[in-house]
């Protein structure tokens, strides 16, 4: 008897997460979509590589909706057992909250574990691939992605440049460029001709122009400086496709963990929290879930709702405490965590208490 109820409630939830987990993932899917063909179409990102970065992306979604497709999996799931009566029926029988954990504890289990392993291992390494991508796309759209008669901002100085026309060996006739060269100081070059030439160093290359003026000062004063040339070229860096000071979100665990930067020790925090997470709103799931008989399946979502929102946003503060030095690192987000649960365990006991008292 306790084995097929064990397996009913299992399947009620896990079929549940699984239509959650998809609609969620479908939304924020189609969100990144839309981003990511506009990157395409500005030429940050290579048509080849779009699919790619969504793939990628989906991983990282995934640490979240996990969570919250099995938390809202598991109110819907005995909410509709409430409403139908079974749940009272199976509390007849002496179905208490373990037999209730004891199914869920099937999911909750390997859930957290790949929330884990997303949330420490693949995200970052997804998030180092995704931003990899984008300075390739960005490394080589530099001045090929220059459409004629159109003002493109050009390297990591921003520097625009103009080219009236675009000749089929790829050089650019009537061109202008102006960057900022120091504090104030700006240069603006016309030039007849200009086309890009590598350099012995990969990460620079040169915008060569030929038969043209250079102009150099600080706009709104008359100091001036005119320079007219054959051929001067221009040196620009192009982005780095490995940043030597990397994002918290795209470092590894190992270096979070030996890092002594109050930002980085918060993104630790959060890693460790994900999973974690994911079982505390399991067991909050649980007694937020239970509502009268015929009281409705979606009665009680708004409350379970509020909660998580609270929790969302309590460790959204935590970490920013941690990052400003408020809170000490030691102490981290395990308050947050253990508030949450101690609540649950609380509103559990309580639901306990006043079954037995009605049982009697």
């Amino acid at each position: 008897m306790r084995r097929i109820l064990d397996r009913y409630i299992f399947r009620e939830i896990a079929w549940t997460w699984l239509g959650v987990t998809m609609v969620l993932l479908l939304i924020l899917l189609t969100n990144q979509f839309a981003r990511i063909l506009g990157d395409v179409a500005k030429g940050q990102l290579p048509k080849e590589a779009a699919f790619e970065v969504i793939g990628l992306s989906a991983a990282q979604y995934m640490t979240i909706i996990i969570p919250i497709g099995l938390f809202l999996a598991t109110m819907l799931a005995l909410g509709r057992l409430y409403r139908d009566s079974e749940m009272p029926a199976m509390m007849a029988c002496r179905v208490g909250p373990g037999g209730i954990y004891r199914p869920l504890t099937w999911l909750i289990v390997p859930l957290a574990g790949i929330v884990a392993w997303l949330s420490i291992d693949l995200g970052p390494r997804n998030l180092q691939a995704v931003d990899r991508i984008g300075a390739e796309a960005r490394r080589a759209a530099d001045l090929a992605s220059i459409e004629p008669g159109r003002f493109t901002e050009v390297g990591p100085d921003n520097a625009v440049v103009y080219g009236e026309r675009i000749l089929d060996d790829g050089s650019m006739e009537n061109v202008f460029l102006q960057r900022r060269v120091a504090d104030g100081v700006v240069e603006v070059v016309v030039a007849q001709r200009g086309e890009q030439v590598d350099s012995d160093d990969p990460d620079v290359r040169y915008l060569v122009l030929r038969e043209g003026r250079r102009y150099e000062g600080v706009p709104g004063t008359s100091q001036f400086r005119v320079v007219e040339f054959a051929e001067h070229g221009i040196p620009y860096r192009l982005p780095s496709l490995d940043p030597a000071d990397p994002t918290p979100r795209a470092m590894t665990f190992g270096q979070l963990l030996h890092s002594d930067d109050p930002e980085e020790i918060a993104e630790m925090h959060w890693r460790i929290g994900v999973p974690l997470a994911t079982v505390i709103l399991a067991i909050l799931a649980v007694p937020l879930s239970r509502a009268q008989p015929r009281a409705g399946r979606y009665g009680r979502i708004a409350i379970g709702m509020l909660v998580f929102i609270i929790y969302l946003n309590m460790l959204s503060a935590g970490r920013a405490w941690i990052e400003q030095g408020v809170t000490p690192t030691a102490l981290g987000l395990w308050w947050v965590h253990g508030a949450m649960l101690l609540f649950g365990m609380l509103l559990l006991g309580l639901q306990n208490s006043v079954h037995k008292r009605l049982f009697r």
